[in-house]
């Protein structure tokens, strides 16, 4: 950590969802990947799908609890939009490291079903969050699929402390209810905002990321996308289009207390979406595809990480009916190679596009992580014939 570098980003106090803004993507830097992508490339290309965030960035210098300086946020994914509380999804969950908490995947695992909204916040904030969502819940004056005023809401989270003011409990829960009551279709904005504001990615800046892919016509034209809060890997295991940048690129660490090379230390929640009619038991092997995209970006899954995904389909949109027998479509188990192809691209994808859009930040203490450089970035690839023309 030097000192004398500037102070970044958005120092005045605020609490706000940021519009969709103009930050470049990894295509945009001629990153290759595979799949075709639908047309917005973000889990909002999954129609119904809407995402929100409130992102809260306050205060600088010295760490006081309670005080600041904050870089926190909280994310929510709808699967359905203004739908999703009168028609659960089907889902499946998956933890490859369990360092971390998700709440409320008990219940996706017995009864087959996403009930509610997924939200994303920091490690400390996860109680307030899911607390805010029955809250939401309830003011809706609406009863869950069972016709019993009960809920229990699925929040995950991955840890901020190294620049945010964590202990201060500075989510509230009317930043849980903002980002529930401006999600929305469209553009999905990336990098340091909701949940993932103050998360650190591979050594670089990290947050929130989204991608995804469309399937052939002949594999049923179907569309898979995942959103991504990356807070996890060390910047020597980084691999971007199957060339180990990390390595080659020097930056100061983000951590001033521990080499980056053993900084194993945050998380990461995913979650997917598709239109592809799944059942529970095969959303749960969607959500088992996630680590190999983990994978081809260098990821260990170490001790310390949380390593948590949710899976969920908009297909069958009346299978949570209570009353006569649901008639249900699924996919067959010999057709989900191209679902799972896509689920893992799509990850790759949205990874990068979070540390991409994810800019230089300075947080608590006067501790600084940097963006990932984009024109090293570019160098490095092109030196190995991976950039795209």
């Amino acid at each position: 950590m030097k000192a004398g570098w500037p102070i970044l980003g958005l120092i005045a106090l605020a609490a706000v969802n940021v519009a969709a803004g103009a930050a470049p993507r990894a295509r945009d830097l001629g990153i290759p990947f595979d799949g075709t992508p639908g047309p917005l490339n973000a889990i909002t290309d999954v129609a119904g799908v809407t995402v929100g965030h409130t992102t809260l960035v306050s205060g600088q210098g010295k760490l006081r609890v309670g005080v600041g300086p904050v870089r926190t946020g909280v994310t929510a994914v709808l699967p359905r939009g203004k739908q999703t509380l009168t028609s659960p999804v089907f889902a499946g969950w998956y933890s490859l490291n369990g360092n971390g908490e998700m709440t409320g995947t008990t219940w996706v695992e017995e009864s087959g079903f996403l009930e509610g909204p997924v939200m994303i916040t920091n490690t400390h904030s996860v109680g307030v969050v899911r607390d805010a969502v029955i809250q939401w819940r309830v003011a809706q004056g609406i009863p869950d699929s069972s016709d019993y005023w009960w809920s229990l809401p699925v929040v995950g989270e991955t840890w901020d402390g190294w620049l945010n003011d964590i202990n201060g409990f500075h989510v509230k829960r009317e930043d849980a209810f903002r980002a529930l009551n401006t999600a929305r279709s469209g553009t999905v904005e990336e990098g340091s905002v909701g949940g993932g504001t103050g998360m650190i990615c591979n050594g670089f800046k990290g947050g929130i990321g989204t991608s995804s892919r469309r399937l052939a016509d002949t594999d049923g034209g179907y569309t898979v996308g995942v959103l991504v809060q990356c807070n996890y890997g060390t910047r020597q295991n980084l691999r971007i289009a199957g060339i180990a940048v990390g390595g080659e690129i020097e930056a100061p660490e983000p951590y001033t207390f521990m080499p980056s090379d053993i900084a194993e230390r945050g998380s990461i929640i995913v979650v997917v979406a598709t239109d592809t009619p799944l059942l529970p038991h095969q959303l749960k092997r969607l959500a088992r595809r996630v680590p190999l995209g983990l994978g081809r970006n260098g990821s260990i899954s170490g001790n310390g990480s949380g390593d948590l995904f949710i899976a969920f389909s908009t297909a069958n949109n009346d299978a949570a009916g209570i009353a006569g027998v649901r008639d249900l479509k699924m996919v067959p188990n010999e057709s989900l190679d191209a679902v799972f192809a896509a689920t893992v691209a799509a990850t790759e994808e949205a990874i990068v596009n979070a540390m991409v859009a994810a800019r230089d930040m300075t947080g608590a203490d006067g501790h600084r992580v940097i963006g990932l450089p984009h024109d090293r970035l570019r160098e490095i690839l092109r030196k190995y014939n991976r950039l795209m023309p």
